[in-house]
């Protein structure tokens, strides 16, 4: 489906359960469900298209269709409009084209995603093309058994990418950064990076203007001079015949 002179296309990637699983998830993203859903998020489209906040559009919007909180929030994490997607598709860089760079990694955001993947849990795949999930720890996290996997799946694939340099950033308010920095500097032993791993109070801000940026985050992704999309390349390398894909 079209939306303005954008594609428009909501995956739900869902899988078994443990980081970001919610039970109530087989209700809200049935395939009946969805179908309420796609039609909810073409009319939020349009508005956020022609100006209207995007909470704002999505609470009328997910009033009208009496969309529980859950299905709210996958709607607003995967759209964008259509001046968004022109702009992340222009700075997106392709990871056969980093080879030899230097690269900046939004931490929790990319661990947690892959964290989630991993877990089986559910993850959308975006309008601009990007993966994003639903965990919502909000400054709460904790290593789960996937941590090291994740880690390790980010690691190889800049290794094969040819990346010279990675500097891997973490939220300082967020619990345990400590201990995912350890763990983070335990695992890159086993690459040959130059590794630099900080804990700062505003992740977001240092990334703002930075080249090669490995987030999916939407304010970062508006801010930043260049980004590259590991997450889907991670779901590529990793999907698997149990992975079930919903269209909305």
């Amino acid at each position: 489906m079209k939306c303005g002179n954008a594609d428009f296309s909501i995956e739900v990637l869902q899988m078994d359960a443990k980081r970001g699983y919610v039970p109530e998830d087989e209700r809200n993203f049935s395939s009946e469900a969805l179908e309420t859903m796609k039609t909810a998020s073409r009319h939020i489209s349009w508005l956020i298209n022609e100006g209207y906040d995007l909470k704002q559009a999505s609470t009328f919007v997910g009033n009208h269709f009496l969309l529980s909180e859950r299905q709210r929030l996958a709607i607003m994490r995967s759209l964008a409009t259509d001046r968004q997607l022109r702009n992340r598709r222009e700075k997106q860089v392709p990871l056969c084209n980093i080879s030899g760079c230097e690269v900046w990694v939004d931490g929790f955001n990319t661990i947690i995603t892959l964290e989630v993947m991993l877990s089986n849990s559910v993850l959308l795949a975006c309008m601009d093309e990007t993966i994003r999930d639903l965990a919502a720890l909000r400054g709460t996290y904790r290593l789960i058994p996937e941590t090291s996997e994740a880690i390790g799946l980010m690691f190889t694939v800049l290794r094969d990418a040819g990346v010279r340099r990675i500097n891997i950033l973490l939220d300082e308010p967020v619990s345990n950064s400590g201990r995912l920095k350890a763990r983070i500097a335990e695992i890159s032993g086993e690459y040959a990076f130059d590794l630099d791993i900080r804990i700062l109070r505003e992740v977001d801000r240092e990334l703002y203007g930075r080249e090669n940026v490995i987030t999916s985050d939407s304010i970062i992704l508006d801010h930043c001079s260049s980004w590259i999309n590991l997450a889907a390349r991670c779901l590529e390398l990793k999907k698997a015949d149990a992975f079930k894909v919903w269209q909305v």
